[in-house]
């Protein structure tokens, strides 16, 4: 696939901290990129630069090869963290004002069914849960039929069931092979959205790659717990943990085996399989909520 966005060796400094430190990320055309890390690692900076709102103290950010400005401008769209929408207007109303800022924005109808925006298209901004304001964000952020989307923790404060809903709509997003560039502290939503992931801290980039690849790459096996009460004896190897057993399994098959040959009860036993976050406590030493 093309390189649609390229970022390279982005530096940006506030007074004495350096807040983006060398991050290079080219993004292929149709893909989503989710950029990780705790609060101030340099994420919104880093994507701040490469949406062209804030200029880097070093290095370039392209589009299709070239520097970004008012062309690439027509093609991004952007829904912000936060964004004031206008008083005493409707959902509908709003859509229409923002669409008659571009010369060939996206028809109405199919910004509304996209975003399933149907259902409060009478109601009044300021009376949108949060999960139909998100909605209405993102329709925002593809009315003008955008080569390049930025969603800046799109899902923050929404309830599991609307996340999961928001995630619907990105995919129908993705779907028309839109490039898509997501930063999000829900590791979850990461490993069901993103083709890529960028894990960043202190301003750089500690690893990149498909979410599967990485936790293969760093991690082998799963980690076994088991209530102590069900461990008889000190037989079983493991580490105790507060009231739990714990056993760094590299065969879970035979890891299975082995316990019931012991006779060890397996009620209450679970098995964790490493994840985004435990790659990033790894590489780092925070929690990505830190």
């Amino acid at each position: 696939m093309a390189t649609i966005l390229e970022a390279a060796g982005l530096r940006k400094r506030y007074g004495s901290v350096q807040a983006v430190d060398g991050v290079s990320l080219p993004i292929e055309e149709g893909t989503c990129l989710g950029i990780l890390g705790p609060n101030g690692a340099g994420k919104t900076t880093t994507i701040e630069m490469m949406e062209g709102i804030l200029a880097p103290d070093e290095g370039t950010v392209t589009f299709r090869g070239e520097p970004i400005g008012r062309e690439f401008r027509r093609k991004v769209g952007i829904q912000f963290q936060t964004t004031a929408l206008p008083e005493f207007i409707t959902v509908r109303e709003t859509l229409k004002l923002f669409s008659s800022f571009y010369p060939s924005p996206r028809p109405f109808d199919e910004v509304v069914d996209l975003c399933s925006l149907s259902d409060i298209l009478d109601r009044d901004n300021r009376k949108l849960s949060g999960g139909q304001r998100q909605r209405m964000l993102l329709a925002l952020a593809i009315a003008p039929r955008p080569e390049v989307v930025f969603l800046d923790e799109p899902t923050t404060g929404l309830d599991p069931q609307a996340r999961r809903n928001f995630w619907d709509l990105i995919r129908g997003i993705r779907a028309e092979r839109t490039t898509v560039v997501l930063t999000t502290h829900y590791m979850d939503e990461a490993q069901t959205l993103c083709d890529e992931v960028a894990i960043m801290d202190r301003g750089r980039v500690l690893e990149r790659g498909n979410p599967a690849r990485l936790l293969a790459r760093h991690f082998r096996g799963a980690l076994v717990r088991i209530p102590r009460g069900c461990v008889e004896g000190d037989g079983i190897p493991g580490k105790l943990v507060a009231d739990h057993l714990e056993i760094q399994s590299e065969n879970l098959d035979r890891t299975m085996r082995e316990l019931l040959a012991a006779g060890v009860n397996l009620e209450g036993l679970s098995i964790h399989k490493p994840d985004l976050e435990d790659l990033f406590i790894e590489l780092t030493g925070s929690s990505l909520r830190n």
